[in-house]
């Protein structure tokens, strides 16, 4: 029995697939069934039930999995234990919501080519509750997206807060007015899609306060809601920091509102179930690089 057949076994049991599980350890589905078929030698039995499209376990697939749990978790004790600066390996799938790939994406994709030059980065761009479920079904490492978490099998950890603010071309409103109710029920407002996490803690922020509003455009795209309020389709609600560079050349006004709009805590996601030492590493390096506010540069494109 090596650690490798432990390791493919517990994934292919946590994750319920092989080939999601190959692609968690870097190796071709066949390499996986061989190492599985190769500890089901040893232990002489069978552990994965072959029928049916999930890895479903088997009574004593059941029995060895809290044992290879335990067995890997003290793998990741003992590397540390040597207290050597790890160097990540392999290829991470990772999900990140716009804002973030809009502004802390490229620091953080430095630095670890720098600290981890072997490691492969595979981002994928997304809405916060899709990301969520990827991660939740194993296809991603983990996600940095609008918290908190829907699924009780994620663990999260607090990457940062975002304040909001509400967004409208000049000429809307007087500058400097603060919004009321019956001013946002008069006004239409572009919202992201229902997969996003800041649309639904607008909804639920909405709803508590008993605000009807005027969804006119639903869009998936932050860059392409700042360019439907700068034509003053509607007003929006927009990260404040984010929005200074178009609000410091006049395209647009920010407003604060009474009662005002939440702020949205920004969280790195990952399964409960997974410890392996690449998820606090790269965690630890997002905690350092993450700032959401915008550049110059993506000012420029829409202004």
């Amino acid at each position: 029995m090596t650690l490798k057949q432990l390791e493919a076994f517990y994934f292919a049991a946590t994750l319920g697939s092989f080939a999601l599980a190959a692609q968690r350890v870097h190796v071709t589905q066949s390499s996986l069934s061989k190492r599985i078929a190769e500890l089901e030698a040893w232990v002489g039995a069978e552990l994965f039930s072959r029928s049916g499209k999930r890895a479903h376990l088997t009574e004593a697939g059941h029995r060895l999995l809290r044992l290879a749990a335990e067995m890997l978790e003290l793998k990741e004790s003992a590397r540390g234990a040597l207290d050597a600066p790890a160097r990540l390996s392999g290829t991470c799938r990772f999900g990140i919501s716009e804002l973030g790939a809009l502004t802390w994406l490229p620091n953080f994709v430095a630095r670890v080519r720098k600290d981890h030059p072997g490691l492969a980065l595979r981002p994928h761009v997304d809405l916060g509750r899709r990301l969520e479920r990827q991660v939740v079904r194993g296809e991603l490492d983990f996600a940095i997206v609008p918290g908190p978490p829907e699924d009780s099998s994620i663990t999260s950890y607090k990457v940062g807060d975002v304040r909001f603010a509400w967004i409208a071309a000049p000429g809307r409103f007087r500058a400097g007015k603060i919004l009321k109710s019956k001013d946002l029920s008069r006004h239409p407002v572009i919202t992201m899609t229902e997969g996003s996490g800041l649309t639904q803690a607008f909804d639920a922020w909405a709803a508590a306060q008993g605000l009807r509003i005027e969804r006119i455009v639903a869009s998936n795209s932050l860059m392409a809601i700042i360019g439907l309020t700068i034509a003053d389709v509607g007003l929006s609600f927009l990260p404040q920091s984010f929005m200074r560079p178009w609000v410091q050349g006049g395209a647009l006004l920010t407003f604060r509102s009474d009662p005002p709009l939440p702020t949205l805590p920004y969280c790195f996601m990952q399964r409960e179930d997974d410890r392996r030492a690449l998820l606090p590493i790269l965690r630890d390096c997002i905690m350092e690089v993450a700032q959401y506010s915008t550049t110059a540069g993506y000012s420029r494109k829409i202004a």
